[in-house]
């Protein structure tokens, strides 16, 4: 079927059984691929084959999880990563070598934040963080030469922001660099950067792709619309490539040339491949991601109604809250839905969040989001422990905050849950 709706894609995208074939996607758990002839082999290492080799480069339920995620991204092509910071790993470093920049916004995923800013500093990336209110003219002014990417999230986490997709995609165009966007939150189901002007876009699919807490992995979507040569800024784009004897990815493999050099030399050199079992069950998760996420934006919106007008509630952060500060943004963004990630916090500081946390009785406390089933933190006396309280509130962790990931249970068991524990600070 030709223009399929995101649904369907959903269900039927991308894997179709042949006559006699497994109806759902065979887990192929093996490593290696046999041939009869080395000069079969040859084309391989050559990349004049689509065939597989060994299953570090990719296997077949790898390949179907990651045609699924490029069709439902609308991207030309993806790579499935061990995790979602391999996936951010190997897309940074498929763009820089020490000595380059990036610019990112500031209200990403503490993870994120510790990797551009700290590890891939001490490989020589520089990462320039600011803050994503600034307007367009001052962001571009961020730029140096060696300005590589623009870097953001489409719901910052845990800080519940929503990117400004115009602004950051005209300063990457100004600066003549992709714009990456981690859609982790978000998922296609709610999101599709690419037609807001992202190039790349990055997914832990641990969360939401997933969305049953079962496996780690993570995803790189390009968008195949990137002109690599036009700025001169992407040497390892255009130019020949000595491990492959001269050849030019760009000039080879068009639009599906970022993908094709993360597969033939970051998953070669790097090995962060995500297992075939993994792929099975993220692939399992997207056949009912569209479902889920109106659910999830449904019990998020109505848990936040709740606790924005509850005595023991100082405030609540929800981008699809009426008043919030990036409601106009989600309207326009996420018109489907804001997704199911909240923070609230509880009065009485972080000795009363400790206590609502302990007086829960259905929701679970986990260091995760994106699962079935309702979850909390508490940052200050968890996550964020070993810093002292100015150096949280430095870092936006205010004592009494609360993350809240919504889950799929009724709302009304949600809502007297989180009732009776509040209740109980009192």
């Amino acid at each position: 079927m030709k223009n399929m709706s995101f649904e369907t894609k959903c269900v039927h995208g991308a894997y179709k059984a042949e006559s006699g074939q497994p109806q759902v996607l065979p887990i192929v758990q093996n490593t290696t691929y046999r041939y009869y002839s080395s000069a079969d082999v040859a084309e391989l290492f050559d990349l004049e084959s689509p065939n597989f080799m060994y299953t570090r480069l990719g296997s077949p339920t790898v390949n179907a999880l990651e045609e699924k995620m490029a069709l439902l991204e609308g991207g030309s092509a993806a790579i499935a990563t061990s995790s979602g910071q391999a996936a951010t790993l190997i897309t940074i470093c498929n763009l820089c070598k020490a000595g380059d920049h990036v610019i990112s916004a500031a209200n990403i995923y503490g993870g994120t934040h510790n990797l551009l800013g700290v590890s891939l500093k001490k490989l020589g990336i520089d990462v320039t963080f600011v803050d994503q209110e600034l307007p367009l003219e001052e962001i571009i002014a961020c730029a140096r030469p060696e300005t590589k990417a623009i870097f953001g999230e489409s719901i910052g986490n845990p800080a519940l922001s929503i990117i400004d997709f115009d602004k950051f995609s005209k300063a990457a165009k100004t600066i003549g660099v992709p714009f990456i966007v981690d859609n982790t939150l978000a998922s296609p189901a709610l999101c599709r950067p690419i037609e807001h002007g992202a190039d790349i876009v990055i997914h832990s699919t641990t969360k939401y792709a997933d969305g049953h807490a079962s496996c780690v992995g993570g995803m790189v979507i390009e968008s195949g619309t990137f002109d690599w040569a036009a700025s001169g800024k992407f040497p390892g784009m255009v130019e020949p490539d000595e491990s492959y004897h001269g050849l030019k990815f760009y000039e080879k493999f068009a639009s599906v040339a970022f993908t094709l050099r993360l597969r033939a030399v970051m998953l070669r050199d790097f090995g962060c491949t995500m297992a075939p079992m993994n792929a099975y069950l993220t692939h399992q998760g997207l056949q009912t991601l569209h479902l889920r996420m109106e659910k999830h934006s449904q019990n998020g919106l109505a848990l936040a109604e709740f606790l924005s007008q509850h005595e023991m509630v100082e405030w609540v952060l929800y981008p699809g809250l009426k008043g919030d500060k990036y409601y106009d943004l989600a309207q326009k963004y996420l018109p489907d839905g804001a997704s199911g990630v909240l923070c609230f916090g509880v009065k009485g500081g972080k000795e009363a969040g400790e206590k609502f946390l302990s007086n829960l009785k259905l929701t679970s406390i986990v260091v995760h989001v994106g699962d079935i089933r309702t979850s909390v933190l508490h940052p200050a006396s968890t996550t964020h422990r070993q810093l002292s309280e100015p150096e949280q509130i430095a870092a936006g962790i205010r004592p009494e905050l609360i993350r809240v990931s919504v889950g799929l249970e009724s709302i009304k068991d949600i809502i007297a849950d989180f009732d009776q524990a509040l209740k109980s600070v009192k």
